[in-house]
C-alpha cells in the first residue's frame, strides 16, 4: 500500500510545524486492567514515551484521537485473535498509520485505522473502511496472510503492508527502497517492541 501516510521525513518535519507549538509525541502505558493508553499529553506519571515523532501528514494532531485509543482495545483484541497475531502487532500499525484516526484518508485513497486500500478492503469483504470494526479485523488478516507469504519475516511483513506485496517481491523479497518504506518498517517495529515490554512489566 505505497501512499504518503507514512514517515517521509519531510512531511513529518512539515507536520510538526504546522501543528506549532502542540506536542507530537506519543506516550503510552498498560493499567492494571491490561487496557493500553496512549496520548499526546502524558498527564499520568505513568505514561512513557512511545513515538518521539509525528506519525503521519494529517490535518489534527494525534492527541485529538489517541485521546480515545483505549476504545478500540476490544476491536483490537478481537482482531488479533482471530487472526492469531499479537495485539500490541496490531496496535502498533494502528498507531504509525492513522495514530488512531478513524476517518484518516492518504493521499492515495488508504483509509481508516489500518489504512486500508479499497482493493484490499474489498478482497477482506469490508463494506465501510471508515467502521472500525471492520477496518481492524479485515487490517489483522491481512497482516496475517502477509507474515504467511513472507515466512513470518516480520519486516518484509510490513514493508508489504507499506508498500504492497509486489514491490517487495520485485526488488528480490527485500524493503523496497523507498524513503517512506524504509522509515515505516522501524517505526512500527519500534513501537511494537515498546507495547511488548510495556505488556510485560504491566
Amino acid at each position: 500500500m505505497y501512499a504518503p501516510k507514512g514517515l517521509r521525513l519531510a512531511m513529518i518535519l512539515l507536520a510538526a510545524a504546522a501543528w506549532g507549538a502542540a506536542r507530537a509525541d506519543i506516550y503510552s502505558f498498560v493499567d492494571a486492567s491490561g487496557v493500553t493508553h496512549l496520548s499526546n499529553v502524558p498527564v499520568d506519571s505513568r505514561y512513557r514515551l512511545l513515538l518521539a515523532t509525528p506519525v503521519a501528514e494529517r490535518p489534527d494532531p494525534p492527541g485529538k484521537y489517541l485521546a480515545r485509543s483505549a476504545d478500540y482495545d476490544p476491536m483490537i483484541e478481537r482482531a488479533a485473535r482471530a487472526a492469531a497475531l499479537r495485539p500490541e502487532l496490531v496496535r502498533a500499525v494502528i498507531v504509525v498509520e492513522s495514530a488512531f484516526n478513524p476517518r484518516a484518508v492518504s493521499k492515495r485513497g488508504a483509509q481508516g485505522l489500518m489504512q486500508l486500500q479499497p482493493s484490499t478492503a474489498r478482497r477482506y469483504g469490508v463494506s465501510n473502511a471508515f467502521d472500525p470494526e471492520q477496518n481492524i479485523t479485515a487490517g489483522a488478516h491481512y497482516l496475517r496472510d502477509l507474515l504467511q507469504r513472507f515466512g513470518n519475516d516480520l519486516e518484509l511483513t510490513l514493508a508489504a503492508y507499506n508498500a504492497g506485496e509486489e514491490a517487495v517481491e520485485r526488488y528480490g523479497r527485500s524493503i523496497p527502497p523507498f524513503s517512506e518504506t524504509r522509515h515505516y518498517v522501524p517505526a512500527v517495529l519500534r513501537v511494537y517492541r515498546k507495547l511488548l515490554a510495556q505488556q510485560h512489566n504491566s
